[in-house]
């Protein structure tokens, strides 16, 4: 009788800890995903239905709403077109410095971001010989679309070249090594391999560095405040009028992210799908 209780009690002591270390993963995994969702629900929520609509059909939220998203895909484009090449340069190449070259394309994603716009507007100052230079050719930083789009590439490229970097190491050598050796250029070699057998890691790059760069706020107040993208838009109606007409603003702003943040777990699985 004793042996038996002595085994009983063994295995509740053996079984004890795994159903601790679950009921804590359960009760972690709640708690953080009711953190994240219950205030976004209580925003979603919070404004009234006229309200909301009479948001909708306000042309200056339609129009900060449009300016931020063509901003932010532009900045996407840039990201694609001058972050490629050096994304390939990173996965295909070791070399002394490599790790600081790595840690400066992410340096953009850890500086507070006000520094971002004191850092561009101090580049293009007309007192440095940079601004005096895009003056002469008639480009204006402060307050201009040219700004927005400046600030948006600076905090999205991170995104992208990490992502289409890992995409290219994801791709076997040899495969390159083959095309070069049945003479193909390094060229014609990047577009007929590398690109077609990457090109999902790219467009989830590209949309992760739109879906950072819609939702900038602090380097923007900076370089641009005008002409207004939405979040500027929602932070003057909030400091103005407060939170009832600061909050359809923000609806908009959470659906718009979440679009693009299903988007982008659609194209994962797609991708996962492809392997």
């Amino acid at each position: 009788m004793t042996k038996a209780t002595n085994r009983g009690e063994g295995a509740l002591l053996r079984s004890l800890p795994g159903h601790i270390f679950q009921g804590w993963m359960a009760v972690s995994a709640g708690l953080v995903l009711l953190f994240i969702a219950v205030p976004l629900a209580t925003t979603l929520t919070a404004p009234t239905g006229e309200i909301l609509l009479e948001t909708l059909a306000d042309p200056a939220v339609l129009q900060s709403v449009w300016l931020s998203m063509s901003t932010s895909a532009t900045a996407a484009a840039i990201a694609f077109v001058f972050g490629t090449p050096l994304a390939y340069f990173l996965a295909r190449n070791d070399f002394p410095g490599k790790k600081i070259v790595e840690s400066l394309v992410d340096l953009p994603i850890m500086i507070p971001h006000p520094v971002v716009g004191i850092a561009l507007l101090s580049l293009t100052s007309p007192n440095m010989w940079f601004g005096e230079f895009l003056r002469s050719l008639g480009v204006e930083i402060m307050g201009t679309r040219t700004g927005i789009v400046c600030v948006l590439v600076f905090v999205g490229m991170p995104f992208y070249v990490n992502t289409a970097k890992s995409g290219m190491e994801s791709i076997p050598r040899r495969m390159e090594n083959v095309s070069r050796s049945l003479g193909a250029g390094s060229a014609a070699t990047f577009f007929r391999i590398t690109l077609p057998l990457c090109w999902r890691y790219m467009l989830v790059g590209m949309i992760m560095c739109m879906a950072r760069a819609i939702s900038e706020f602090g380097a923007i107040i900076i370089v641009a405040y005008h002409p207004m993208i939405a979040p500027v838009l929602m932070y003057e109606r909030f400091t103005a009028y407060g939170l009832t007409y600061s909050q359809p603003v923000a609806v908009i702003l959470i659906v718009v992210s979440m679009l693009f943040f299903l988007l982008l777990r659609s194209m994962s699985l797609t991708k996962s799908e492809a392997r």
